[in-house]
């Protein structure tokens, strides 16, 4: 897809396919058995000054949009795709933060993030809300000039690592069911944060997606991102695209690196009592043809829908969606078939295939899930209300 990238993002590409050759490749393996944070990852993107990406250049960052979110994700998931997914959430964040940034949230976030030395990530999820990401039950409440948050968020990627979250709160003073929220920052050493047990998962076991429990955690007024109630705005314009394009280039980076796998394998198989190869079979080359098909066109998929939010398109919202779910669908399908055509090999104790396999089955279920995703796109295309 490089012929479709401007220069200085195939050179920002690059820098991400040499961090995944030289040091997520190698780790992946470790990561996945021991549900292993990988902090060589961040260490990697830190030196190869690749924190900033949605950081405004004049504060240090490089100013990139989600052309260059689906680019360096998809690369990265080809070597590790927990590694992937934790740096995403990382710029989803940060993202977040440089929309509506005060000069104090500049300062204090933004600068650090350009300058390679401060980790973010998004607190959204709960578990009384499920896939509704948007309703959030955990309260705010102002106190003698700052907010008192009681709440426990859940599946936080990066939890207990990251340096901040962006969490999502009620309005204060609004009853539990209210429909609107706050985005606000919580620093990692403010009291009154607890976190949940380790994550143990069946996929993505590197992501340390763990609860976060806040009791009666206070927080400066000046950490409010935006407005109270600026729901609508955040939702749509920031971090729907933005979460919805990292999660869709993790995935499809996957499928990706699955399907390459794939055909090496199969390349190298010979039958030495025929004197042919795996590759000569009909059934073979069939799937094969398949599986390629499902990729170059979640491909080209991700990168259309990411290209036309950065030209502000007004339907790159749908597509995104559609990003998301093609993605998810991919990834299930692809690893699937790589493990039928891989045979044996596959199977053997954490083999790759296998390991993307486990991880692949996450897409589904991480909000916005792909049934969700798919009843907003039907509506959309229906004339219907999103919600």
């Amino acid at each position: 897809m490089d012929e479709l990238l401007p220069p200085s993002l195939i050179k920002l590409r690059h820098l991400a396919k040499d961090i995944t050759d030289q040091v997520l490749i190698p780790e992946a393996q470790k990561v996945d058995e021991n549900a292993q944070w990988p902090s060589h990852a961040f260490e990697a993107l830190a030196q190869a000054d690749l924190m900033g990406l949605h950081v405004p250049k004049r504060l240090g960052g490089h100013e990139q949009g989600l052309l260059a979110l689906a680019a360096i994700i998809e690369t990265l998931a080809q070597g590790c795709s927990s590694s992937a997914l934790c740096y995403a959430m990382h710029c989803v964040g940060s993202a977040v933060i440089a929309s509506k940034a005060t000069r104090y949230q500049q300062d204090k976030y933004l600068v650090p993030i350009a300058d390679n030395r401060h980790i973010t990530t998004l607190a959204l999820s709960e578990a009384g809300t499920g896939a509704h990401f948007y309703l959030p039950q955990t309260q705010l409440s102002r106190v003698d000039g700052h907010f008192d948050i009681h709440g426990t968020k859940q599946f936080v990627t990066n939890g207990g690592h990251a340096d901040s979250y962006v969490i999502s709160t009620q309005v204060s003073g609004q009853t539990s069911g209210g429909g609107d929220f706050n985005c606000l920052m919580v620093d990692n050493d403010t009291p009154g944060i607890r976190w949940l047990p380790d994550w143990r998962g069946f996929g993505m076991r590197g992501n340390s997606s763990r609860g976060m429990q806040l009791d009666q955690v206070q927080v400066p007024t000046n950490n409010l991102l935006g407005e109270e109630g600026d729901q609508i705005w955040y939702v749509f314009e920031v971090i729907t695209p933005y979460f919805l394009t990292a999660m869709a280039a993790t995935y499809t980076g996957l499928a990706l690196a699955s399907l390459n796998q794939t055909i090496d394998q199969i390349s190298h198989r010979t039958y030495s009592h025929a004197g042919n190869g795996l590759a000569d079979q009909d059934v073979i080359q069939h799937r094969v043809a398949q599986m390629k098909i499902a990729v170059d066109r979640c491909r080209a998929l991700l990168y259309r829908a990411a290209y036309l939010v950065d030209q502000g398109h007004p339907e790159a919202l749908t597509q995104i969606m559609m990003a998301k779910a093609e993605s998810a669908d991919t990834a299930v399908y692809v690893t699937n078939e790589a493990m039928s055509c891989c045979g044996g090999r596959a199977y053997q104790d954490n083999d790759a295939q296998a390991r993307r396999l486990r991880d692949a089955r996450a897409a589904h279920v991480m909000s916005p899930t792909t049934d969700l995703l798919k009843l907003w796109i039907g509506r959309q295309a229906l004339g219907m209300p999103l919600l």
